[in-house]
């Protein structure tokens, strides 16, 4: 059985509910789905969609440069929106984040996430 080990970082937002913000498992690691929150402050970030996306993407790289690796790393991502119409410009704030090849991903519109922020992510490293 592989080896697996809670992934914690100052450079992601920190929580008391009950989960890690990321586990590695073997060569994968598992980031836990972010919003765009502030990891020093625990605030919200307030702003448009593409600064909230790229805060977003901070927290997940947070938790994958704690586990050794790089977002050149992450093969998967899941994209939770609460209004599809905000999805282009998400997605150029996405883009600068990842080099070729892409992860590949998934976005789905939600009805709400918690603390009522309008973008969320969730991603899958191989660090392998």
């Amino acid at each position: 059985m592989s080896e697996r080990t809670e992934i914690s970082t100052s450079d992601a937002p920190q929580n008391d509910n009950p989960y890690s913000q990321g586990r590695r498992v073997g060569d994968h690691l598992y980031v836990s789905g972010f919003g765009p929150v502030d990891p020093e402050s625990g605030e919200e970030l307030e702003g448009d969609i593409e600064a909230q996306t790229t805060r977003v993407l901070e927290n997940v790289r947070g938790v994958v440069e704690e586990a050794g690796g790089s977002m050149d790393d992450v093969v998967k991502v899941t994209v939770y929106l609460t209004d599809l119409e905000a999805y282009d410009r998400m997605n150029e704030a996405y883009a600068a984040a990842f080099s070729e090849p892409l992860p590949t991903r998934v976005c789905v519109e939600v009805s709400r996430l918690p603390g009522d922020v309008v973008v969320e992510m969730d991603a899958i490293a191989y660090l392998g």
